[in-house]
Protein backbone atom coordinates (compact mmCIF):
# COMPACT_ATOMS: atom_id res chain seq x y z
CA UNK A 1 0.00 0.00 0.00
CA UNK A 2 1.25 3.45 -0.87
CA UNK A 3 1.72 5.98 1.75
CA UNK A 4 -0.88 8.05 -0.11
CA UNK A 5 -3.53 5.06 -0.04
CA UNK A 6 -2.14 4.37 3.50
CA UNK A 7 -3.85 8.39 4.16
CA UNK A 8 -7.07 7.14 2.23
CA UNK A 9 -7.60 4.51 4.13
CA UNK A 10 -7.10 7.01 7.55
CA UNK A 11 -9.74 9.28 5.52
CA UNK A 12 -12.48 6.57 4.94
CA UNK A 13 -12.20 5.65 8.89
CA UNK A 14 -12.36 9.28 9.78
CA UNK A 15 -15.49 10.80 8.08
CA UNK A 16 -18.54 9.67 6.10
CA UNK A 17 -18.13 7.45 3.96
CA UNK A 18 -20.27 8.63 1.16
CA UNK A 19 -17.74 11.83 1.21
CA UNK A 20 -14.24 9.97 1.44
CA UNK A 21 -15.38 7.57 -1.65
CA UNK A 22 -16.65 11.05 -3.43
CA UNK A 23 -12.87 12.41 -3.17
CA UNK A 24 -10.89 9.43 -3.87
CA UNK A 25 -13.49 9.81 -7.00
CA UNK A 26 -13.03 13.08 -7.65
CA UNK A 27 -8.97 12.79 -7.74
CA UNK A 28 -9.43 10.37 -10.50
CA UNK A 29 -12.03 11.93 -12.34
CA UNK A 30 -12.36 15.29 -11.89
CA UNK A 31 -10.87 17.89 -14.69
CA UNK A 32 -7.56 19.46 -13.38
CA UNK A 33 -9.49 23.06 -12.39
CA UNK A 34 -11.98 21.26 -10.86
CA UNK A 35 -9.48 19.96 -8.22
CA UNK A 36 -8.21 23.65 -7.92
CA UNK A 37 -9.34 25.49 -4.61
CA UNK A 38 -12.65 23.28 -4.81
CA UNK A 39 -15.77 24.77 -4.52
CA UNK A 40 -16.68 23.04 -1.19
CA UNK A 41 -20.32 23.77 -2.06
CA UNK A 42 -20.39 22.68 -5.38
CA UNK A 43 -18.84 19.36 -4.58
CA UNK A 44 -21.42 18.26 -1.86
CA UNK A 45 -24.08 19.50 -5.17
CA UNK A 46 -22.14 17.16 -7.16
CA UNK A 47 -22.07 13.64 -5.02
CA UNK A 48 -25.39 14.69 -3.07
CA UNK A 49 -23.53 15.23 0.12
CA UNK A 50 -24.51 16.57 3.20
CA UNK A 51 -22.38 20.17 2.76
CA UNK A 52 -21.71 20.06 6.75
CA UNK A 53 -19.85 16.53 5.96
CA UNK A 54 -18.43 17.59 2.96
CA UNK A 55 -16.56 20.02 4.91
CA UNK A 56 -15.48 18.30 7.46
CA UNK A 57 -14.35 15.51 4.57
CA UNK A 58 -12.20 18.28 3.43
CA UNK A 59 -11.01 19.51 6.74
CA UNK A 60 -9.57 15.83 7.34
CA UNK A 61 -8.35 15.45 4.15
CA UNK A 62 -6.18 18.94 4.54
CA UNK A 63 -5.21 17.80 7.88
CA UNK A 64 -4.00 13.77 6.16
CA UNK A 65 -1.92 16.04 3.39
CA UNK A 66 -3.98 14.72 0.93
CA UNK A 67 -5.20 18.43 0.13
CA UNK A 68 -3.63 21.63 0.49
CA UNK A 69 -5.68 24.22 2.64
CA UNK A 70 -5.75 27.94 1.50
CA UNK A 71 -7.27 30.72 3.40
CA UNK A 72 -7.42 33.20 0.32
CA UNK A 73 -8.06 37.13 1.39
CA UNK A 74 -11.35 38.41 -1.50
CA UNK A 75 -11.81 41.82 -2.51
CA UNK A 76 -15.30 42.01 -1.83
CA UNK A 77 -15.70 44.26 -4.24
CA UNK A 78 -15.04 42.22 -7.42
CA UNK A 79 -14.48 38.87 -5.85
CA UNK A 80 -10.79 38.49 -6.39
CA UNK A 81 -8.11 36.61 -4.70
CA UNK A 82 -5.40 39.45 -3.04
CA UNK A 83 -3.76 36.79 -1.22
CA UNK A 84 -3.53 33.45 -0.83
CA UNK A 85 -2.21 32.17 2.55
CA UNK A 86 -1.41 28.49 4.27
CA UNK A 87 -2.71 29.08 7.09
CA UNK A 88 -4.26 32.31 8.90
CA UNK A 89 -0.80 33.01 10.98
CA UNK A 90 0.28 34.61 7.79
CA UNK A 91 -2.55 37.38 7.01
CA UNK A 92 -1.28 40.12 8.98
CA UNK A 93 -1.72 42.58 7.40
CA UNK A 94 -3.61 45.68 8.84
CA UNK A 95 -5.55 46.72 4.63
CA UNK A 96 -5.67 45.06 1.34
CA UNK A 97 -5.92 46.68 -1.63
CA UNK A 98 -7.53 46.21 -5.04
CA UNK A 99 -5.86 47.61 -8.23
CA UNK A 100 -9.05 46.70 -10.68
CA UNK A 101 -11.30 47.98 -7.70
CA UNK A 102 -9.05 50.77 -6.85
CA UNK A 103 -9.91 50.59 -3.09
CA UNK A 104 -8.32 49.03 0.32
CA UNK A 105 -10.15 46.87 2.22
CA UNK A 106 -9.44 46.00 6.29
CA UNK A 107 -9.84 41.89 6.35
CA UNK A 108 -12.69 40.14 8.23
CA UNK A 109 -12.91 36.57 8.43
CA UNK A 110 -16.83 36.42 7.77
CA UNK A 111 -16.91 37.82 4.15
CA UNK A 112 -13.36 38.13 2.82
CA UNK A 113 -11.87 35.14 3.44
CA UNK A 114 -12.33 32.04 1.38
CA UNK A 115 -11.17 28.32 2.41
CA UNK A 116 -10.61 26.14 -0.61
CA UNK A 117 -8.34 22.76 -0.97
CA UNK A 118 -6.49 22.01 -3.59
CA UNK A 119 -5.28 18.39 -3.85
CA UNK A 120 -1.75 17.64 -2.91
CA UNK A 121 0.85 17.40 -6.23
CA UNK A 122 1.80 13.94 -4.70
CA UNK A 123 -1.69 12.56 -4.84
CA UNK A 124 -2.23 14.40 -8.50
CA UNK A 125 -0.23 16.71 -10.38
CA UNK A 126 -2.55 19.60 -12.18
CA UNK A 127 -1.68 22.20 -13.86
CA UNK A 128 -2.64 25.12 -11.12
CA UNK A 129 0.30 23.13 -9.36
CA UNK A 130 2.78 25.33 -11.75
CA UNK A 131 0.67 28.73 -11.99
CA UNK A 132 3.43 30.31 -14.57
CA UNK A 133 2.53 28.04 -17.24
CA UNK A 134 -1.25 28.11 -17.09
CA UNK A 135 -2.51 30.18 -19.98
CA UNK A 136 -3.89 33.80 -19.17
CA UNK A 137 -7.44 33.53 -18.95
CA UNK A 138 -6.63 29.94 -17.35
CA UNK A 139 -4.79 31.82 -14.74
CA UNK A 140 -7.36 34.53 -14.16
CA UNK A 141 -10.33 31.67 -13.62
CA UNK A 142 -7.92 29.33 -11.45
CA UNK A 143 -6.01 31.57 -9.61
CA UNK A 144 -7.50 35.26 -9.38
CA UNK A 145 -11.08 34.83 -9.14
CA UNK A 146 -12.54 33.24 -6.44
CA UNK A 147 -15.26 30.38 -6.16
CA UNK A 148 -17.63 33.32 -5.15
CA UNK A 149 -17.66 34.01 -8.96
CA UNK A 150 -19.71 32.59 -11.05
CA UNK A 151 -17.93 31.77 -13.84
CA UNK A 152 -19.31 29.32 -16.53
CA UNK A 153 -17.82 26.08 -17.08
CA UNK A 154 -18.68 26.03 -20.68
CA UNK A 155 -17.97 29.26 -22.87
CA UNK A 156 -15.55 30.64 -20.12
CA UNK A 157 -13.82 32.15 -22.74
CA UNK A 158 -17.11 33.65 -24.84
CA UNK A 159 -18.06 35.13 -21.58
CA UNK A 160 -15.09 36.55 -20.37
CA UNK A 161 -14.17 38.11 -24.66
CA UNK A 162 -17.27 40.40 -23.71
CA UNK A 163 -15.35 42.90 -21.25
CA UNK A 164 -11.62 42.21 -23.16
CA UNK A 165 -10.34 44.67 -25.58
CA UNK A 166 -6.88 42.82 -25.67
CA UNK A 167 -4.58 40.58 -23.02
CA UNK A 168 -1.17 39.75 -23.16
CA UNK A 169 1.60 37.64 -21.65
CA UNK A 170 5.12 39.02 -21.15
CA UNK A 171 7.83 37.37 -20.19
CA UNK A 172 10.36 38.76 -17.26
CA UNK A 173 12.16 41.58 -18.71
CA UNK A 174 9.72 41.42 -21.77
CA UNK A 175 8.53 44.76 -23.32
CA UNK A 176 5.31 44.43 -25.49
CA UNK A 177 3.44 47.27 -27.78
CA UNK A 178 -0.30 47.06 -27.96
CA UNK A 179 -2.30 48.79 -30.88
CA UNK A 180 -5.72 49.46 -29.64
CA UNK A 181 -8.67 51.90 -31.03
CA UNK A 182 -10.14 52.77 -28.09
CA UNK A 183 -13.87 53.17 -27.40
CA UNK A 184 -15.66 55.88 -25.96
CA UNK A 185 -15.54 54.50 -22.79
CA UNK A 186 -13.86 54.05 -19.38
CA UNK A 187 -11.19 51.35 -19.43
CA UNK A 188 -8.41 49.15 -16.93
CA UNK A 189 -5.06 47.52 -18.16
CA UNK A 190 -4.79 45.31 -14.89
CA UNK A 191 -2.37 42.20 -13.92
CA UNK A 192 -3.98 39.64 -12.09
CA UNK A 193 -0.14 38.77 -10.85
CA UNK A 194 1.24 41.86 -9.73
CA UNK A 195 -2.32 43.00 -9.60
CA UNK A 196 -1.02 46.53 -10.85
CA UNK A 197 -3.86 48.66 -12.79
CA UNK A 198 -4.29 52.00 -14.75
CA UNK A 199 -7.50 53.31 -15.61
CA UNK A 200 -7.93 55.23 -18.90
CA UNK A 201 -10.96 57.60 -18.94
CA UNK A 202 -11.80 57.65 -22.61
CA UNK A 203 -13.80 60.99 -23.66
CA UNK A 204 -14.36 63.67 -25.80
CA UNK A 205 -13.96 64.56 -29.51
CA UNK A 206 -11.83 61.10 -31.60
CA UNK A 207 -8.88 61.60 -32.39
CA UNK A 208 -6.72 60.23 -35.52
CA UNK A 209 -3.20 61.27 -33.87
CA UNK A 210 -1.50 57.84 -32.21
CA UNK A 211 -2.00 58.46 -28.58
CA UNK A 212 1.10 57.09 -26.00
CA UNK A 213 0.76 55.64 -22.65
CA UNK A 214 2.99 53.40 -20.91
CA UNK A 215 3.01 51.02 -18.36
CA UNK A 216 5.48 49.61 -16.11
CA UNK A 217 5.24 46.53 -13.64
CA UNK A 218 7.68 45.48 -11.03
CA UNK A 219 7.64 43.72 -7.74
CA UNK A 220 6.10 47.19 -5.52
CA UNK A 221 2.58 47.69 -5.84
CA UNK A 222 1.40 51.04 -6.59
CA UNK A 223 -1.99 53.16 -6.22
CA UNK A 224 -3.78 52.52 -9.50
CA UNK A 225 -3.48 54.95 -11.78
CA UNK A 226 -5.33 57.15 -14.32
CA UNK A 227 -4.94 59.04 -17.44
CA UNK A 228 -7.73 60.66 -19.69
CA UNK A 229 -7.54 60.07 -23.08
CA UNK A 230 -9.55 60.75 -26.35
CA UNK A 231 -11.21 57.85 -28.51
CA UNK A 232 -8.95 56.70 -31.10
CA UNK A 233 -5.47 54.65 -32.04
CA UNK A 234 -3.19 53.97 -28.80
CA UNK A 235 0.23 52.82 -28.47
CA UNK A 236 0.31 51.09 -25.02
CA UNK A 237 4.04 50.08 -24.12
CA UNK A 238 3.69 46.88 -21.30
CA UNK A 239 7.16 47.24 -19.65
CA UNK A 240 7.79 43.90 -17.57
CA UNK A 241 10.60 44.78 -15.21
CA UNK A 242 9.53 41.94 -12.63
CA UNK A 243 11.33 38.48 -12.21
CA UNK A 244 8.33 36.76 -13.31
CA UNK A 245 5.80 37.04 -16.34
CA UNK A 246 2.73 39.25 -16.12
CA UNK A 247 -0.56 39.08 -17.61
CA UNK A 248 -2.19 42.65 -18.26
CA UNK A 249 -5.96 42.30 -19.71
CA UNK A 250 -7.17 46.09 -20.97
CA UNK A 251 -11.34 45.69 -20.12
CA UNK A 252 -13.76 48.21 -20.46
CA UNK A 253 -15.26 49.32 -17.49
CA UNK A 254 -19.27 49.13 -18.14
CA UNK A 255 -22.39 47.60 -17.05
CA UNK A 256 -21.06 44.11 -19.13
CA UNK A 257 -17.83 43.90 -16.25
CA UNK A 258 -20.79 44.86 -13.62
CA UNK A 259 -22.62 41.37 -14.73
CA UNK A 260 -19.52 39.47 -15.26
CA UNK A 261 -18.04 40.39 -11.53
CA UNK A 262 -21.48 40.57 -9.89
CA UNK A 263 -22.81 37.11 -10.53
CA UNK A 264 -22.28 36.07 -6.79
CA UNK A 265 -22.45 32.18 -5.43
CA UNK A 266 -22.22 31.31 -1.57
CA UNK A 267 -18.94 29.98 -0.92
CA UNK A 268 -16.60 28.94 2.23
CA UNK A 269 -15.61 31.42 4.39
CA UNK A 270 -13.26 31.38 7.63
CA UNK A 271 -15.97 31.75 9.63
CA UNK A 272 -17.79 28.65 9.11
CA UNK A 273 -14.63 27.15 9.28
CA UNK A 274 -13.39 28.43 12.35
CA UNK A 275 -16.96 27.99 14.16
CA UNK A 276 -16.66 23.92 12.37
CA UNK A 277 -16.36 21.67 15.14
CA UNK A 278 -14.21 19.48 13.33
CA UNK A 279 -11.56 22.41 12.26
CA UNK A 280 -11.58 23.07 16.45
CA UNK A 281 -10.92 19.36 16.81
CA UNK A 282 -8.05 18.29 14.52
CA UNK A 283 -6.55 21.95 14.06
CA UNK A 284 -6.41 22.81 17.44
CA UNK A 285 -3.31 25.51 18.22
CA UNK A 286 -2.52 25.78 14.09
CA UNK A 287 -4.83 28.78 13.84
CA UNK A 288 -3.47 31.99 14.70
CA UNK A 289 -0.27 32.87 16.64
CA UNK A 290 -0.39 34.53 20.18
CA UNK A 291 -0.48 37.95 19.57
CA UNK A 292 -2.27 38.24 15.76
CA UNK A 293 -6.25 39.40 16.02
CA UNK A 294 -8.56 39.05 12.85
CA UNK A 295 -11.94 40.31 12.83
CA UNK A 296 -15.36 39.00 12.54
CA UNK A 297 -18.02 41.46 11.97
CA UNK A 298 -20.79 38.53 12.71
CA UNK A 299 -20.57 35.56 15.35
CA UNK A 300 -23.45 34.10 17.35
CA UNK A 301 -22.08 32.98 20.91
CA UNK A 302 -24.40 30.48 23.07
CA UNK A 303 -23.38 29.93 26.44
CA UNK A 304 -25.23 27.62 28.43
CA UNK A 305 -24.78 26.73 32.51
CA UNK A 306 -26.04 23.82 34.11
CA UNK A 307 -28.51 24.71 37.11
CA UNK A 308 -28.75 22.21 40.01
CA UNK A 309 -25.48 20.60 39.18
CA UNK A 310 -23.97 21.72 42.81
CA UNK A 311 -27.01 19.87 44.88
CA UNK A 312 -26.79 16.93 42.53
CA UNK A 313 -22.97 16.01 43.13
CA UNK A 314 -24.18 16.55 47.21
CA UNK A 315 -27.68 14.38 46.76
CA UNK A 316 -25.92 11.17 44.77
CA UNK A 317 -22.13 11.60 44.83
CA UNK A 318 -19.21 12.94 42.80
CA UNK A 319 -19.00 9.64 40.74
CA UNK A 320 -22.94 9.60 39.66
CA UNK A 321 -22.89 13.22 39.41
CA UNK A 322 -19.43 13.04 36.95
CA UNK A 323 -21.24 10.80 34.68
CA UNK A 324 -24.43 12.81 34.51
CA UNK A 325 -22.42 16.02 33.66
CA UNK A 326 -20.49 13.81 31.08
CA UNK A 327 -23.42 12.75 29.61
CA UNK A 328 -24.91 16.55 29.09
CA UNK A 329 -21.89 17.56 28.05
CA UNK A 330 -22.00 14.47 24.95
CA UNK A 331 -25.44 15.76 23.71
CA UNK A 332 -24.65 19.71 23.74
CA UNK A 333 -21.35 18.77 21.69
CA UNK A 334 -23.08 16.74 19.21
CA UNK A 335 -26.09 19.03 18.86
CA UNK A 336 -23.61 22.53 18.56
CA UNK A 337 -21.53 19.71 15.65
CA UNK A 338 -24.70 18.93 13.81
CA UNK A 339 -25.75 22.57 13.47
CA UNK A 340 -22.80 23.79 11.93
CA UNK A 341 -21.35 25.59 15.33
CA UNK A 342 -18.11 24.41 17.39
CA UNK A 343 -17.53 24.23 21.33
CA UNK A 344 -14.97 26.79 22.09
CA UNK A 345 -14.14 25.65 25.88
CA UNK A 346 -16.61 24.72 28.79
CA UNK A 347 -15.75 26.09 32.09
CA UNK A 348 -17.00 24.17 35.07
CA UNK A 349 -20.91 23.17 33.92
CA UNK A 350 -20.92 25.85 31.03
CA UNK A 351 -20.22 25.63 27.46
CA UNK A 352 -19.26 28.30 25.16
CA UNK A 353 -20.37 27.86 21.64
CA UNK A 354 -19.84 29.55 18.54
CA UNK A 355 -22.19 29.57 14.90
CA UNK A 356 -22.07 31.29 12.18
CA UNK A 357 -25.52 33.16 11.95
CA UNK A 358 -28.19 33.54 14.95
CA UNK A 359 -31.04 30.89 13.26
CA UNK A 360 -28.32 28.32 13.57
CA UNK A 361 -27.93 29.43 17.09
CA UNK A 362 -31.30 29.33 18.27
CA UNK A 363 -32.09 25.97 16.58
CA UNK A 364 -29.19 24.34 18.48
CA UNK A 365 -30.50 26.21 22.05
CA UNK A 366 -33.82 24.55 21.23
CA UNK A 367 -32.73 21.04 20.50
CA UNK A 368 -30.73 21.38 23.93
CA UNK A 369 -33.43 22.56 25.70
CA UNK A 370 -35.32 19.37 24.37
CA UNK A 371 -32.45 17.20 24.72
CA UNK A 372 -32.25 18.58 28.84
CA UNK A 373 -36.09 17.26 29.03
CA UNK A 374 -35.54 13.77 27.43
CA UNK A 375 -31.86 13.36 30.15
CA UNK A 376 -34.59 14.38 33.02
CA UNK A 377 -36.80 11.76 31.87
CA UNK A 378 -34.50 9.23 31.85
CA UNK A 379 -33.10 9.99 35.33
CA UNK A 380 -36.73 10.47 36.52
CA UNK A 381 -36.09 13.65 37.59
CA UNK A 382 -36.54 17.33 37.28
CA UNK A 383 -33.43 18.66 39.37
CA UNK A 384 -31.51 19.82 36.25
CA UNK A 385 -32.42 22.93 34.62
CA UNK A 386 -29.58 24.41 31.48
CA UNK A 387 -29.48 28.01 31.23
CA UNK A 388 -29.18 29.40 28.03
CA UNK A 389 -28.20 32.40 26.25
CA UNK A 390 -27.49 33.92 22.74
CA UNK A 391 -26.33 36.97 21.13
CA UNK A 392 -24.79 38.26 18.26
CA UNK A 393 -22.12 40.88 16.90
CA UNK A 394 -18.66 41.60 16.32
CA UNK A 395 -15.69 40.15 17.50
CA UNK A 396 -11.67 39.45 17.41
CA UNK A 397 -10.49 36.05 16.74
CA UNK A 398 -7.57 35.46 19.21
CA UNK A 399 -5.04 32.75 20.67
CA UNK A 400 -5.84 32.08 24.48
CA UNK A 401 -4.71 29.06 26.37
CA UNK A 402 -3.01 27.53 23.26
CA UNK A 403 -6.56 27.28 21.67
CA UNK A 404 -8.58 29.54 19.31
CA UNK A 405 -10.69 32.08 21.24
CA UNK A 406 -12.81 35.08 20.94
CA UNK A 407 -12.75 38.48 22.57
CA UNK A 408 -15.05 41.56 22.71
CA UNK A 409 -17.97 43.27 23.85
CA UNK A 410 -20.00 41.08 22.14
CA UNK A 411 -18.64 37.48 24.15
CA UNK A 412 -19.10 39.57 27.18
CA UNK A 413 -22.68 40.20 25.83
CA UNK A 414 -23.69 36.79 25.39
CA UNK A 415 -22.52 35.28 28.75
CA UNK A 416 -24.48 38.10 31.03
CA UNK A 417 -27.64 37.23 28.85
CA UNK A 418 -26.86 33.88 29.75
CA UNK A 419 -27.06 34.76 33.43
CA UNK A 420 -30.10 35.99 33.23
CA UNK A 421 -32.20 32.51 32.86
CA UNK A 422 -33.04 31.16 35.96
CA UNK A 423 -35.89 28.69 34.43
CA UNK A 424 -36.04 26.42 30.94
CA UNK A 425 -36.69 30.10 29.37
CA UNK A 426 -33.89 31.10 26.56
CA UNK A 427 -32.94 34.02 26.56
CA UNK A 428 -31.69 36.29 23.38
CA UNK A 429 -30.67 39.74 22.38
CA UNK A 430 -32.42 41.17 19.20
CA UNK A 431 -29.87 40.54 16.53
CA UNK A 432 -31.15 37.05 17.02
CA UNK A 433 -34.76 36.74 17.42
CA UNK A 434 -35.06 39.49 15.06
CA UNK A 435 -32.39 37.82 11.97
CA UNK A 436 -35.12 36.61 9.32
CA UNK A 437 -34.67 33.01 9.35
CA UNK A 438 -34.50 32.94 13.10
CA UNK A 439 -38.18 34.52 12.63
CA UNK A 440 -38.95 31.95 10.56
CA UNK A 441 -37.92 29.24 13.03
CA UNK A 442 -39.52 30.78 15.48
CA UNK A 443 -42.84 30.65 13.73
CA UNK A 444 -42.21 27.48 12.32
CA UNK A 445 -42.09 26.32 16.58
CA UNK A 446 -45.08 28.74 17.35
CA UNK A 447 -43.06 29.76 19.77
CA UNK A 448 -43.47 33.86 20.84
CA UNK A 449 -40.80 36.06 22.36
CA UNK A 450 -41.18 38.57 25.18
CA UNK A 451 -39.40 41.06 25.37
CA UNK A 452 -37.86 42.47 28.78
CA UNK A 453 -35.20 45.23 29.92
CA UNK A 454 -32.61 44.07 31.54
CA UNK A 455 -29.27 45.84 33.08
CA UNK A 456 -26.24 43.99 32.05
CA UNK A 457 -22.41 44.29 33.73
CA UNK A 458 -20.62 46.75 31.81
CA UNK A 459 -23.74 48.37 29.70
CA UNK A 460 -24.29 52.06 30.37
CA UNK A 461 -28.06 51.76 29.61
CA UNK A 462 -30.93 49.31 29.96
CA UNK A 463 -30.68 46.57 27.40
CA UNK A 464 -32.98 44.71 25.76
CA UNK A 465 -33.70 40.91 25.93
CA UNK A 466 -35.82 38.43 24.95
CA UNK A 467 -37.11 35.86 26.46
CA UNK A 468 -38.13 32.24 24.68
CA UNK A 469 -40.25 30.41 27.02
Amino acid sequence: MSEMQARFAVLRESVDADAAAAIERHVREAHDRQLCRVYVFAFAARYNLNEERAIAAFLHASRLGLFDMSWNLLCPGCGGVLDANATLKTMTKVEYHCGLCAAGYEPTLDGMVEVSFTVNPRLRRIAAHDPQSLPLLEYYRQMYWSSGIELPDEGYEQYIQQILLDCVEIPPGDKVILSLQLPNKMLIVFDAITHAAHFIDVQGEPTRERQELSMVFNKSRAPAGKSGLRPGPLRLTLDNRADHRVLPAVCVVDEQLQKVLGKRKRFLTAKQVLTNQTFRDIYRTDTLDVDQRLKLTSLTFLFTDLKGSTSMYERVGDLAAYDIVKAHFRVLNDIVAEGSGAVVKTIGDAVMATFPTPDKGLAAALQMREAMRRLNVERRSEDLTLKIGIHEGPCLAVTLNERLDYFGQTVNIAARVQNLAETRSIYATEPVVKHPDAVRLLGETGLKTVAQQHRLKGISESYTVYEIP
